[in-house]
């Protein structure tokens, strides 16, 4: 009896839960937070970088460097063709570091994945581009199947 009882109201509270799943939100809001959130859009249009980290796969200093940075840059991008590259130079070394890591464990799995071909490679911390969520990925209806890959690099 108590089963039956049981059943009884979870299918009671399950029903209830459909029947409100219409409706309208009526929201009163201070005018000011459409201010806050305008101001906070010209923010992130100024610096979009956030502190997060890198994997550097490459480090050199000398009059070649340069042209070497690149040659491993296309072999990393075309092995890796979904992680970022990102060519810098700070006085004395040129530096391939590559993606945008939220955590350092997102960024030592990728060095696991790329440590049999960049021994060297080493995860560091750095100002990153805020890599997309799930949420700000485009749906199948939103890509362009016309559209032409500029094949543009990631170099900022």
């Amino acid at each position: 009896m108590k089963k039956i009882v049981l059943l009884y109201f979870t299918l009671l509270l399950s029903l209830c839960g459909i029947a409100q799943s219409s409706g309208t939100l009526n929201l009163k809001q201070d005018a000011r937070i459409g201010d806050l959130i305008e101001k906070q859009v010209n923010l992130y249009s100024i610096d979009s970088t956030m502190s997060g980290f890198r994997v550097q796969i490459f480090m050199e200093v000398g009059n070649d460097a340069i042209e070497h940075a690149k040659t491993v840059k296309q072999e990393f991008e075309r092995a890796f063709r979904d992680t970022p590259v990102y060519l810098s130079y700070g006085q004395p070394y040129y530096r391939l570091r590559v993606g945008d890591f939220r955590t350092r464990v997102e960024a030592e799995k990728c060095l696991r994945e790329i440590r049999g071909r960049y021994t060297n490679a080493f995860v560091t911390a750095d100002n990153i581009y805020p890599p997309k969520t799930l949420l700000e990925q485009p749906s199948e209806q939103e890509i362009d199947p016309d559209a032409e890959e500029t094949g543009d690099s990631f170099i900022r």
